[in-house]
């Protein structure tokens, strides 16, 4: 069996976009479409989906119903893993969605809707309780902690940024090594480095350091929470 799918995007045409993109990958199976948050809540009520994606802002206020939709299923269908398109690169609403865990749930630029892996890979990741941040939200967030007066990511060597970078995307050391054509152990000693240099606790859960380095970098305490 598949991976249940629910679709919320009030924009008729991109929902039928990603609708069918959906639709073309053998192991995602498309349950139910729609344009409002009720609507979303209904049909997850109805075919409790491995995942969601969801626009960040529908009806009926236009403003955060998909963050506040993730919130709503993290209580009462906490299997339920949640992908939140936008077409903003604000940290906040990421920070937001994640306000009450990391596991399984994704913030991803609606400009990534046309890269079909990159979004069939978000959803079977959130799937599985795994998380991804947009990598241009991870860059805004590092842009804005380097501008700071004194930060420790002066610390960091120009090997250490760029693993943090990957790192706070939701990558693994693993597909961190992957992509930077590094032995997983150079990872692991660099992301030990990183997390001292920082102060922050060594996490080996990759949700947990997910969330650990957005609020680092969002000049933010950490927080309980997966």
């Amino acid at each position: 069996m598949g991976i249940k799918v629910v679709l919320a995007e009030d924009n008729v045409l991109l929902r039928e976009g990603v609708a069918r993109l959906i639709e073309a990958q053998p192991d995602l199976e498309l349950v139910g479409t729609c344009g409002d948050l009720p609507e979303l809540l209904a049909l997850v009520a109805a075919h409790a989906p491995d995942a969601v994606v969801t626009d960040i802002r529908m009806p009926p206020t236009g403003t955060d119903e998909g963050i506040r939709a993730a919130s709503q299923l993290r209580a009462e269908h906490p299997g339920t893993g949640v992908v939140v398109l936008s077409q903003y690169a604000n940290p906040a609403y990421a920070l937001e969605l994640l306000a009450g865990g990391s596991e399984g749930r994704a913030y991803l630029l609606k400009e990534r809707v046309s890269d079909v892996d990159e979004l069939a890979d978000a959803i079977r990741t959130v799937a599985a309780g795994g998380s991804v941040i947009d990598p241009k939200v991870v860059e805004a967030l590092v842009a804005a902690s380097a501008r700071r007066p004194t930060s420790d990511l002066d610390r960091l060597t120009p090997r250490e940024t760029e693993i943090l970078r990957e790192m706070a995307t939701g990558k693994s050391n693993a597909a961190i090594a992957e992509t930077l054509i590094l032995s997983e152990r150079a990872v692991e000693k660099h992301t030990n480095s990183i997390f001292s240099k920082l102060g922050l606790s060594e996490e080996r859960n990759v949700n947990r350091r997910v969330k650990a380095v957005l609020l680092y970098l969002a000049g933010r305490p950490e927080t309980g929470g997966a």
